[in-house]
């Protein structure tokens, strides 16, 4: 099996679209629909499935170095991809201190999957677009590896998420999805059709990522695309956080509609949509299509 192969791998797709009751909407005349992404592959879920396909697809087999931090779910599904496809796999960790500790599960199922992991320290792993630190990382990595960025964020990996848009025409008024890197913001905005607008959830703090997705926007369609914008309020405490008050949301949301929630993206996406309902933020008679982009680890 080579990357060609991937519809080998049999994803469900279109993902299920489900309606879900939640009173805390319903009493503002608003419409909650989970979009099921995390259910497109067991190993290679949601955003990570859409990201990564074009890019397996331009890499055709050779080697695949990316990037994350000790708990990346992009790793873990990069690994898997190589697994199931037959490439090897070279993730850059962010952390040297890592490499003389034991494996958290997740690096640990990285690593069973076949990943040579590379540690780094932090100001490396800031620098790892720098041409020379790239250029380093790729002299002790096979010839010929194809790099895929942090978070699997790139031109391809927006146009892999534009059928997510395409999906969801005509079935939702807004849709939200969690944001880390912004590569499927950039990718669903541009895929919804015009009376649609994305909401973007950040879970870093900073501020930042605005600008990001308009430079993922210029990379892969020459400039902005769709009806976007950002709540920058629901990280939670920053990237792989959570807070007293967002564990709570996480854990009545599974008590009231039997469905486990990943904390750090998908929790943080629905804790916000419930505070923006109770703010009045959206006209009553609004669909909103929430993407869950993952499943709990």
């Amino acid at each position: 099996m080579n990357a060609f192969d991937l519809a080998r791998l049999r994803p469900r797709l279109p993902s299920p679209l489900e309606p879900v009751e939640d009173e805390r909407l319903t009493r503002h005349g608003l419409r909650l629909l989970l979009k099921r992404d995390d259910l497109i592959h067991p190993d290679l879920p949601g955003n990570k499935w859409r990201k990564l396909a074009l890019n397996l697809r331009a890499a055709d087999g050779r080697p695949v170095l990316t990037f994350g931090g000790a708990y990346s779910n992009h790793l873990r599904a990069t690994a898997a991809a190589g697994r199931l496809l037959g490439f090897d796999t070279i993730g850059v960790v962010r952390g040297q201190e890592l490499a003389d500790r034991p494996l958290n599960p997740s690096l640990a199922r990285c690593a069973a999957d076949g990943m040579r992991l590379v540690f780094v320290d932090r100001a490396t792993y800031r620098a790892k677009s720098d041409p020379d630190v790239l250029a380093g990382l790729l002299d002790r990595s096979p010839s010929g590896t194809y790099v895929v960025p942090e978070g699997g964020s790139n031109a391809l990996a927006v146009e892999g998420c534009v059928e997510l848009g395409r999906e969801l025409r005509g079935s939702a008024d807004v849709v939200a999805v969690a944001c880390g890197t912004g590569g499927t913001l950039a990718g669903l905005a541009a895929g919804l059709g015009p009376e649609q607008r994305a909401l973007g959830v950040p879970v870093l703090r900073g501020g930042f990522l605005g600008e990001e997705v308009r430079a993922l926007q210029r990379a892969a369609f020459g400039g902005p695309r769709g009806d976007w914008s950002l709540d920058e309020r629901f990280h939670g405490g920053g990237y792989a956080r959570t807070n007293p008050a967002l564990d709570a949301f996480a854990e009545d949301f599974e008590a009231r509609h039997g469905l486990a929630i990943e904390r750090l993206y998908v929790a943080k996406m629905l804790h916000g949509l419930v505070a923006l309902a109770e703010e009045g933020a959206f006209a009553p008679g609004t669909r909103i299509a929430a993407v869950v982009t993952g499943a709990p680890s």
